[in-house]
């Protein structure tokens, strides 16, 4: 790809590739997992290609290792259409000499995992991928790193951003997607009003083939935007949703919702974290709520970046989920 970004990702992947026989690379839907895989790789194997998913799907049900051969490292996208090929990667990263055959890209958790029977436990590498951060799209310089944060406490650390703060609020409801880093004002702001509605019109029920109503995922996930950045529990989404929608909806529907959400790598929960490293905070601490990525928060409440700009605690909840690095 000619105007291909890097990611920071690239590393990971290139080092893991050079110490496992496999690598399964997922995340949200048009984070970017392909065309990075794609930088990767020697051969690849388009799974829901329009022209041959059929005869993919029927191989993968009856001679899986056939969809294997070809120069490695080999892509496998969207693999969890056929979960069988889990197995037959593995085996095959078992039986071949060195590292680097295989990498998985998915968008979502397979429902019939019953079909796989290893876990892939010491073949495989799980990598997650997310969004674009400012420096990926090229709107962070990257002087100033978590790593480095870390590393240099006890000295001071400058670097100055040329962002101002209607930037910021554009960023957020622009989003990380790769393809919308490419386009200007409205063109990028529409494309997080598309994911959603794609999510909430179909991925939340095809991720597992349980019917969802649009509507109420449309409204929990605006209840989930409004708790941003913090700990609510399940019972407020549910008094959240009772109250928009005049029905009640129990905390087993809103868990099945969030899981379907999650399985789909929407929503991506922060898990409570202390620097003391046996501290009890960890344990008994709710995770935090978070979308995966701040743009998907600000098209389910139907905002802005001048609705940001009135709204500065909402826009600074938000501003969390930006990675900079």
């Amino acid at each position: 790809m000619a105007n291909y970004k890097p990611r920071v990702i690239d590393e990971v992947i290139a080092n893991r590739l050079n110490n496992k026989g496999a690598i399964l690379v997922e995340g949200a839907k048009w984070c970017g997992k392909t065309t990075t895989c794609e930088q990767h790789v020697s051969s690849i194997l388009y799974i829901s290609d329009p022209n041959r998913v059929k005869q993919n799907l029927q191989l993968a049900d009856i001679s899986p290792s056939s969809l294997l051969q070809g120069d490695t490292p080999r892509l496998i996208d969207e693999w969890q259409l056929a979960p069988k090929l889990w197995d037959a990667v593995r085996f095959e990263a078992d039986h071949r000499e060195g590292f680097g055959h295989f990498l998985l890209t998915g968008s979502a958790v397979p429902v019939e995992m019953d079909q796989v029977h290893h876990t892939g436990t010491g073949r495989f590498a799980w990598i997650k991928m997310r969004p674009m951060s400012l420096y990926e799209s090229g709107e962070s310089s990257g002087d100033i790193s978590l790593s480095v944060l870390f590393s240099s406490l006890d000295e001071p650390l400058f670097a100055e951003s040329n962002s101002t703060l209607e930037d910021i609020a554009f960023l957020i409801c622009r989003g990380g997607w790769p393809q919308a880093t490419y386009l200007d004002g409205d063109d990028a702001l529409v494309q997080s009003f598309d994911y959603l509605d794609a999510v909430v019109k179909s991925d939340i029920s095809r991720v597992d083939g349980v019917a969802r109503n649009e509507n109420r995922a449309r409204i929990l996930m605006r209840s989930l935007a409004r708790h941003q950045g913090t700990q609510a529990p399940n019972t407020t989404i549910c008094e959240d949703i009772k109250a928009s929608d005049d029905m009640d909806m129990s905390k087993d529907t809103v868990v099945s919702y969030s899981n379907a959400l999650k399985n789909i790598f929407v929503i991506e929960d922060s898990p409570a974290w202390s620097p003391n490293l046996r501290s009890k905070t960890a344990i008994r601490t709710s995770d935090t709520r978070y979308f995966v990525d701040p743009s998907i928060a600000s098209a389910a409440l139907g905002v802005g970046p001048g609705d940001l700009l009135n709204d500065l605690e909402t826009c600074g909840l938000y501003s969390e989920t930006i990675p900079s690095v």
